[in-house]
């Protein structure tokens, strides 16, 4: 059995994807990456084909659906969920092996970095890491590593096509602890470049706030990606 399994939700993700599986390519031993895909129109399933990752479909775009059904697919002893626009540095994987052979209690989480050199986007990671050092609450695209014992007993994500980092991070933290590593990934800076950052962030905390009092997930979805 591989120790650990790497698992990404795509849909239409043919340009990112490619460099995270290149990234991903050199650590073959003891690993498994998982590819959960729902319906691309590109060529998404091709390069994972081609990188000779695990591939499997999801009727639904729902990247809470789609983690789920990796996770559930993976065979590893500890998964490791990404964003398919994540990059990384070198000896990434040996630093995440190192940390969690002493607890598998606890859950991981990396340091966050955008892959873009503005400067504007120093004081996003700044903020970004302040914020999940002290409240212990990081996004998706921050990655997760979290045993399987935990992630089945804590019933993993919910089949939500938004919300569900958030969700799981909520419900893990009543009994669980998390840890931010000092490793970084590198998320694309795609979700900021056709907005300003500050009203992204601003919709962002808005739409945590009305899902936090109830409202539901299929309206927020609709604003989330309203243009």
């Amino acid at each position: 059995m591989p120790k650990i399994s790497i698992i990404i939700p795509t849909y239409n993700e043919s340009q990112h994807l490619s460099l995270l599986l290149s990234d991903l390519s050199s650590f073959n031993e003891d690993i498994e990456i998982i590819v959960v895909d729902c319906n691309s129109e590109d060529k998404t399933r091709d390069i994972a084909n081609i990188y000779k990752a695990n591939l499997y479909k999801s009727k639904k775009k729902s990247r809470g659906l789609q983690l789920n059904i990796g996770a559930k697919k993976a065979k590893g002893e500890w998964f490791i969920f990404l964003h398919a626009d994540s990059r990384f540095g070198q000896d990434w994987l040996k630093k995440v092996k190192a940390e969690i052979k002493y607890n598998e209690n606890l859950i991981y989480f990396f340091r966050f970095k955008v892959y873009n050199n503005k400067i504007i986007y120093r004081f996003l990671e700044i903020f970004v890491n302040f914020r999940s050092f002290i409240f212990k609450e990081p996004y998706g695209d921050q990655g997760l590593i979290i045993n399987r014992k935990t992630y089945f007993k804590n019933k993993g994500y919910k089949k939500m096509p938004l919300m569900e980092d958030l969700d799981f991070i909520k419900r893990l933290k009543n009994n669980v602890q998390l840890k931010m590593l000092n490793i970084p990934i590198y998320t694309s800076s795609r979700k900021w470049e056709k907005t300003n950052i500050i009203f992204q962030a601003l919709k962002n905390w808005n739409l945590r706030k009305r899902w936090l009092r109830g409202e539901s997930i299929e309206s927020l979805y609709v604003d989330y990606y309203k243009n």
